[in-house]
């Protein structure tokens, strides 16, 4: 076509490309649900799969691309896909790899929306689900049954905070051939080598610690294993699993200050457990880098650090309605759920209800210690706990 064209389209479409040669440290964010190709011959030769290509925006885009690939780079993975949230991912892993008469384990202490995930393959799947003492390491080879298909696993428990031994739970899932996945999220793949200590799957909730801003949902899921991403990659595929590329944008920018902020809300979330340990309110302080936390031993030896969660136990004399009310008069501290963001949160949970053995007493309150001075944080818990007492 030649001549000038009218204003509609011109509107619709221009020849306009931009010069090439333009460097800058931000990626760019490529919007786009259809992808061009040159000629039918160019169509017909790429495939979604291989990602020297693009083919469509659900399978990819140089945003996406570059997350998925820097991802992979810092948990020290091969390949990396990203789903709509940490959920999305967990589903994305069990649907890849279980079918009705399969059987997966489950740790008591998993993130309860992954337990949620489990009833309902187990009720409407027929995937039999079970569950084990985080705590039992290599003694889970007793559980595993020819039809296991899947461990999970979370280092520590993301409520009551054990650490598990992965690297004894991943020896005795190899030798029998079934692959382990972990929920990484707590340390943000810095602070535990997920693939190092022998884990085959690893999740993030990237909605934590790499976004860092409390307003990206973004989940993702590395391997090593070409043949183990693969089955993934079409579970991705069939569920329909897209991200927005200014989310994913978000996340990309978060990623130089992730280490530096992890780094300080693991400072300032010590300093605040070690108060809190010599409250007469407080009779058990649930942070994995203290010795009295079920599993420390192993934290010690496997972890570099603790970022900014961690949980606690008050004195069974207060009732969930005074703890309920110590949570009310916190200013500084938010009720929410998540955290690695710069605002610290407090969330009261109800143990009974989501453990089917749980030995301790006390009502629990979980914190997530931001990125205030933890010096007015705990000003905030002292005010709120003169209160209760």
């Amino acid at each position: 076509m030649s001549g000038k064209k009218q204003v509609q389209t011109l509107l619709s479409t221009t020849t306009y490309r931009p010069p090439e040669g333009f460097a800058a440290f931000p990626a760019a964010i490529h919007h786009a649900s259809t992808v061009l190709f040159e000629n039918v011959a160019a169509l017909r030769a790429r495939h979604w799969q291989d990602k020297r290509s693009y083919t469509y925006g659900l399978h990819g885009t140089p945003t996406t691309f570059t997350l998925e690939a820097r991802l992979a780079e810092i948990e020290g993975g091969e390949h990396c896909l990203l789903a709509p949230s940490g959920l999305a991912a967990i589903s994305m892993i069990d649907l890849a790899l279980l079918k009705t008469g399969d059987d997966v384990l489950l740790p008591e202490n998993v993130y309860n929306p992954n337990r949620e995930m489990g009833n309902w393959l187990a009720r409407d799947f027929g995937i039999g689900v079970r569950y084990y003492d985080p705590l039992m390491g290599e003694a889970i080879a007793e559980l595993i049954q020819p039809n296991t298909r899947l461990v999970w696993t979370e280092a520590p428990g993301s409520v009551s905070m054990e650490v598990p031994d992965i690297p004894a739970i991943c020896r005795a899932a190899k030798a029998r051939q079934v692959p382990v996945a972990l929920d990484n999220t707590w340390s943000a793949g810095l602070a535990f080598r997920a693939f190092e200590h022998g884990v085959d799957i690893v999740m993030q909730a990237l909605t934590k610690y790499h976004s860092g801003g409390s307003d990206v949902l973004m989940g993702a899921v590395i391997t090593r294993e070409r043949e183990l991403h693969r089955k993934i990659e079409l579970a991705h595929m069939r569920l329909g699993m897209g991200v927005s590329p200014d989310d994913t944008y978000l996340v990309l920018r978060g990623l130089p200050t992730m280490k530096l902020r992890f780094e300080a809300h693991d400072k300032a979330a010590r300093e605040i457990a070690a108060w809190l340990k010599q409250r007469p309110e407080i009779v058990k302080v649930l942070h994995p880098a203290f010795d009295d936390c079920p599993g420390h031993p192993v934290w010690r030896r496997d972890f570099s650090g603790a970022g900014g969660l961690f949980s606690v136990l008050f004195d069974p004399r207060f009732t969930e309605e005074q703890t309920d009310s110590f949570i009310d008069r916190l200013t500084l501290f938010k009720i929410g759920y998540s955290w690695g963001g710069a605002n610290s949160l407090a969330v009261p949970y109800r143990m009974a209800q989501m453990r089917r053995e749980w030995r301790e007493t006390g009502q629990l309150v979980r914190l997530n210690i931001g990125l205030e001075d933890p010096r007015d944080l705990i000003t905030d818990l002292e005010q709120a706990l003169t209160a209760l007492a």
